[in-house]
């Protein structure tokens, strides 16, 4: 059975307001996890701050311990699947990590999700859930 795992833990000292999301898939005895964090290249399978397996599936990042969130079986795990494993070549913001407003942990699952049509939304405490690049303006064109 191929199951997708949306698992969360809160994030030292403002756990109270904020938490780090990843996925785990499980398939034919393998766990990997997938998530976004804010150093670059820290493990085998890095590309930029986009990481497979950085910390065993279900460690927290230092605040306690994780949980999870929801789950998807079969063809949804399936289609979740191709996504996730695809991100090291899909995802536009591996290169590039920000706190606050984002691209951050959250804007990588909920980037996911969206991609995959589940409709499921990250909690408000997934800030940088609903990052989106903004344009610069020139002041010129207002004045």
């Amino acid at each position: 059975m191929k199951i997708v795992e949306l698992r969360a833990a809160k994030i030292p000292w403002i756990g109270s307001i904020a938490v780090h999301y990843w996925l785990v898939i499980r398939h034919n005895q393998t766990i990997e996890r997938w998530e976004v964090w804010q150093r670059a290249n820290c493990c085998q399978y890095s590309w930029g701050h986009l990481h497979k397996n950085l910390l065993h599936y279900d460690q927290g990042v230092g605040n306690g311990n994780s949980w999870i969130e929801t789950q998807w079986l079969d063809n949804e795990a399936d289609l979740l699947i191709d996504i996730i494993t695809n991100t090291p070549k899909l995802y536009p913001y591996k290169y590039k990590y920000k706190y606050w407003p984002g691209p951050n942990s959250n804007t990588y699952v909920q980037w996911v999700l969206n991609e995959a049509k589940t409709q499921y939304s990250l909690s408000p405490l997934g800030l940088g859930k609903n990052y989106q690049p903004t344009k610069i303006f020139n002041l010129w064109t207002i004045l």
